[in-house]
């Protein structure tokens, strides 16, 4: 399975928000966008599946829709492919209106729930009755089946494949028409660690390629490694968009401390005060906030000589340190923060 060179990735336009990372995204004008919605609402009788929905995605990332089962990740996918009518709002795919799908649809690729194929067809056979039936060239299909990892199994009938041989060849069947966007849902839901991880490096070399690329999921983890810009929803409402980087930025990585004797700690949290810092105990240990060390990174020259000046001062006052490390926020840990203050 191809995988992406960190340095081209970093050489993809991810938009500077400018504004806290917690807070909703803010896109400069001259930023192309991919998808953009206002006030999209889904409602289903007296039930609202999707709730005022406003999404900006950049052209040419991964962007992860990120919420709990229910949160209406799928049903805001449908709206965007034209397969389900928006109750209230509007936008765009592409830069064509939601109302006109057939503007837009012949350059988008999607894989959403479960795949369509013959059972009694190879992978081969299949892509080409996808290509017949869609009015597509299929002299791109080798290429296709090379590019998703199924070149050896291309003439095998599709019923003797695996869950993340079946998911492959349905993306393969996605990008039959070149698309500008790729939408897919859940596309690692059912498979195995190695298949998880096959899918990812997919995905990701898959933008370098040239569409952008949306997938749903709730997956955490994988998300965090795949995707460099986010949306979460919770209960059809956006709680957070904007890059990965800077939501992982926005707080949650600290500095923890632990002395070899714990009652010593009460004069290392007067030491931490003494230098204008806030901390919290956290049974042994104290745990101080990286941010206020970083917001002085120009007068102490370096987070590292901070943490070294801290330890020094420690030693000085014969404080002995038996942990001083640094901790780093999961985007789990930052979507618990989000939902929990959503909630509030």
């Amino acid at each position: 399975m191809t995988t992406e060179n960190p340095a081209t990735r970093s050489q993809r336009r991810i938009p500077d928000l400018g504004r806290h990372p917690a807070q909703a995204s803010a896109i400069s004008d001259g930023d192309v966008l991919a998808v953009h919605t206002r006030g999209l609402t889904k409602r289903y009788g007296p039930r609202t599946v999707v709730e005022n929905l406003d999404i900006d995605i950049p052209a040419g990332v991964v962007a992860g829709l990120v919420g709990p089962n229910g949160a209406g990740k799928t049903t805001t996918l449908r709206m965007l492919l034209g397969l389900v009518r928006p109750s209230a709002g509007g936008g765009t795919v592409l830069g064509a209106p939601l109302t006109s799908p057939a503007q837009y649809l012949g350059r988008v690729g999607a894989l959403i729930e479960s795949p369509a194929f013959y059972p009694n067809l190879s992978g081969t056979r299949n892509l080409m009755v996808q290509a017949t039936l869609g009015g597509l060239n299929p002299a791109r299909i080798p290429a296709l089946l090379e590019r998703v990892d199924l070149a050896g199994r291309a003439q095998d009938l599709y019923r003797t494949y695996s869950l993340g041989m079946k998911q492959r060849l349905a993306i393969a069947a996605a990008l039959l028409g070149e698309p500008a966007l790729l939408i897919l849902d859940e596309p690692t839901n059912g498979l195995d660690p190695a298949g998880i991880r096959d899918m990812r490096g997919l995905v990701r070399s898959l933008a370098d390629d040239g569409p952008t690329v949306v997938i749903s999921s709730h997956l955490l983890s994988e998300v965090q490694q795949a995707c460099d810009w986010l949306v979460m929803i919770k209960d059809g409402r956006s709680v957070f968009q904007g890059s990965t980087a800077q939501l992982l930025a926005s707080g949650g990585d600290e500095l923890v401390l632990g002395c070899q004797h714990p009652a010593d700690l009460p004069r290392l949290s007067d030491l931490l005060t003494r230098r204008g810092l806030h901390w919290a105990r956290d049974g042994s240990r104290l745990r101080v906030s990286l941010l206020q060390l970083q917001a002085e990174l120009e007068q102490a020259g370096g987070l590292s000589d901070q943490i070294a000046e801290i330890n020094k001062a420690a030693m000085a006052e014969d404080l002995i340190l038996i942990e001083l490390t640094t901790t780093h926020a999961s985007l789990e840990d930052q979507y618990e923060t989000l939902m929990a203050a959503d909630a509030r």
